[in-house]
């Protein structure tokens, strides 16, 4: 079959024609893939940075960890799923056995593996997972939508890991990638007073201005802009940090009120220098931390939210692109594009 997989531990991708049909072994599914998302991740993967050698792949392994199909058969042991059920892909591989997993924190799993990096995933015609990772679509939810749900998990995770600190109060977030523009979304869904974006391209700036958010460039005074929509409050109730750019921290904390919460989503690339004394100890500033979706009340909220019409995701899809043009797809992510979608599909038209 076809499948576009990281060969070696160098920079590139191949896109291969004859990669092993997958089999659905016990406690498996085969799934028909009908859409893959790319993230950026998977350019770091294209171009084996550091970030992306952290993840301790062994190559070859055929990409993605974001999507969405329909299963063709299951595997023994499983009881429910059948052929015919449309699923969306939770991308963590947990154990069940250790402590995080037993206590309900299983997404920061001490032995965590990732779909498309330690087994095959889903930038391919079909793939065998775990049934445990797959979470049946409702009816009124498109498989292009599925295929969406892995990183708009991670915006409603980091919304819950807030606190849910975002209904009537003031929002900051720092960066309008499709994560970005879902937190803003969701934000704004729950009640916020008002949602501050801050993002350097023009083009995602566009997208955050048209679900109501307010706009501004890195460099506008961004901390002004928040202390005088604030007033007497000082400064905004929750920033979220969703770049992973450096430096960004000290503006986002000098943004915020006394006691206020920072949630970072982006990952940076180094080590980033906070001032303790004057943001945690004196201004009382939480700040926290989050890695993919709480399995399963992630996936439950954020669905609850597209069956009841608060939030829509489809509008986040620029590109739709065949698996023979991946290395394209991967350019886009740093141009003007919202997600992009792989469809395998398409290279059967």
């Amino acid at each position: 079959m076809k499948a576009v997989v990281k060969h070696a531990a160098e920079r590139g991708i191949q896109i291969r024609e004859d990669w092993a049909d997958p089999v659905a072994g016990p406690g498996q599914v085969l799934l028909e893939v009908a859409a893959a998302s790319l993230c950026g991740t998977d350019r770091e993967l294209y171009e084996w940075t550091p970030s992306a050698q952290a993840f301790n792949l062994t190559p070859p392994v055929v990409l993605g960890h974001e999507g969405s199909g329909t299963v063709l058969a299951v595997g023994a042991g499983v009881e429910n799923l059948t052929a015919g059920d449309r699923v969306a892909l939770e991308s963590h591989l947990i154990c069940g056995r250790c402590y995080p997993c037993r206590t309900g924190s299983a997404h920061t799993c001490e032995r965590t593996g990732i779909l498309g990096m330690h087994i095959d995933g889903v930038f391919a015609e079909r793939v065998a997972v775990p049934a445990d990772i797959c979470v049946p679509l409702p009816a009124s939810v498109s498989l292009e939508t599925g295929a969406l749900l892995e990183s708009a998990g991670v915006a409603m995770h980091a919304v819950q890991r807030s606190g849910y600190a975002v209904a009537g109060q003031y929002v900051l977030v720092n960066g309008c990638g499709p994560v970005g523009l879902v937190i803003a979304q969701i934000a704004l869904a729950l009640g916020a007073a008002a949602v501050v974006a801050v993002e350097p391209n023009q083009f995602r700036r566009k997208q955050a201005e048209s679900i109501g958010a307010r706009v501004l460039d890195p460099s506008d005074d961004v901390v002004g802009v928040c202390r005088d929509l604030a007033g007497r409050r000082g400064g905004f109730d929750v920033a979220l940090e969703v770049s992973g750019v450096r430096g960004v921290l000290p503006p986002l904390l000098e943004a915020l009120r006394r006691e206020a919460t920072l949630v970072t989503v982006g990952h940076p690339s180094e080590p980033a220098a906070i001032d303790i004394a004057a943001f945690v100890n004196k201004k009382g500033i939480t700040l926290r931390g989050i890695f993919g979706r709480r399995l399963w009340d992630t996936w439950e909220q954020l669905l609850l939210l597209l069956q009841s019409g608060r939030i829509d995701l489809d509008w986040l899809i620029t590109h739709r692109l065949p698996l023979d043009e991946a290395e394209a797809a991967v350019e886009l992510l740093t141009g003007d594009a919202g997600k992009v979608l792989l469809v395998p599909g398409a290279n059967r038209r």
